[in-house]
């Protein structure tokens, strides 16, 4: 089972069930795990947007009618004053700095919130509310998860059992997979988007990411890293997808990235009027086009001399050989014809 965290919620089994326990009020401190600075806060309306958004990967991968789904402002609702010094009053705080994130932040003079040390307290009481068994979280959440081992028992109750899932590094090959870094593999992206991707992944990287994310079987991993990248591309497209719509996507990465073909659907973009165009960065030219998720990703596309029109490459944030009937390429997999 695979299970999505951060700062949406925790998959906890509940029974013979999955209690899916969302963090709408841990999520609005931010979990300070792996981070080496103050997290912002969210607001409720913030928290419950992206709740729908992970939800709706959430259930692509687990069965939703087996699935218990839970809020936390269900008990931290009526939490009182009394409540919270009674729970913090089982830890200490030199407990909490041995945590390796707050004991460098600390060893640096970075500033650490107070809210920051309830966070590990607060997602511990999750297990008690729900009696949790089993708590799945990535390897960056082993403290928070022994935390919730020991409250419970502290509380009367069998501590859950913990199971810690390795972290994927994202497609650069270097820094945890997210979105904000554009180096993630989206679940619910298009089939030609997650066969590009993931064989945009650096070589050293295709054994783990075959280990981790599919049944390939070890034995089978030792081959061309060619084909085992191949092989690993389908498997993702097949999973979030189907069988034939990752054959499909194989074939249009070999014809437009290894082949060098335009695709035959190329979607159409219609350009503003000329006075506006004239005006305009390439950059958000990009993002409108949705060639790119944010200026900050076309700047860097265009830096890299990623993006090209009707074949040539453009190596300033500029329209000016921008025009009608031109097909705009940034990367090696997204195209536009511009009408």
């Amino acid at each position: 089972m695979r299970s999505g965290c951060g700062s949406c919620g925790n998959s906890r089994t509940w029974g013979t069930r999955l209690c899916l326990s969302w963090g709408d009020w841990t999520a609005q401190i931010g979990d300070p795990s792996g981070r080496s600075a103050t997290r912002p806060m969210l607001t409720a309306e913030q928290v419950r947007e992206n709740a729908a958004t992970y939800m709706a990967q959430f259930f692509k991968i687990v069965d939703r009618d087996r699935t218990e789904t839970r809020w936390q402002s269900e008990w931290f609702g009526d939490f009182s004053l009394t409540d919270v010094i009674s729970l913090t009053s089982r830890f200490t705080v030199a407990q909490f700095l041995a945590r390796d994130d707050f004991a460098s932040r600390f060893k640096a003079n970075q500033p650490i919130a107070i809210t920051e040390l309830l966070y590990p307290l607060l997602q511990a009481y999750d297990s008690v509310a729900i009696e949790s068994d089993v708590e799945f979280g990535g390897t960056d959440q082993m403290f928070n998860l022994l935390v919730g081992r020991d409250l419970q028992q502290m509380m009367g109750q069998t501590p859950q059992q913990c199971f810690l899932m390795p972290l994927l590094p994202g497609t650069d090959g270097v820094q945890k997979m997210s979105k904000s870094l554009g180096n993630y593999i989206g679940i619910d992206e298009p089939a030609n988007e997650i066969y590009g991707k993931a064989m945009s992944l650096p070589d050293d990287q295709i054994v783990p990411y075959s280990e981790y994310l599919t049944d390939i079987a070890e034995d089978e991993i030792d081959v061309n890293p060619m084909e085992l990248k191949k092989r690993l591309a389908r498997e993702l497209v097949a999973q979030f997808h189907d069988a034939n719509a990752a054959r499909e996507a194989e074939g249009h990465f070999e014809r437009t990235v290894q082949g060098r073909e335009l695709p035959e659907d190329i979607a159409e973009f219609a350009l503003p009027p000329s006075e506006e165009l004239a005006d305009m960065r390439l950059s958000r030219l990009l993002v409108d086009a949705g060639l790119a998720n944010s200026a900050g990703e076309a700047r860097r596309l265009i830096d890299q001399g990623a993006v090209q029109i009707d074949g040539e490459r453009v190596n300033e944030d500029s329209t000016s050989g921008v025009a009608a009937g031109c097909v705009l390429r940034a990367g090696r997999r997204r195209f536009v014809r511009l009408v």
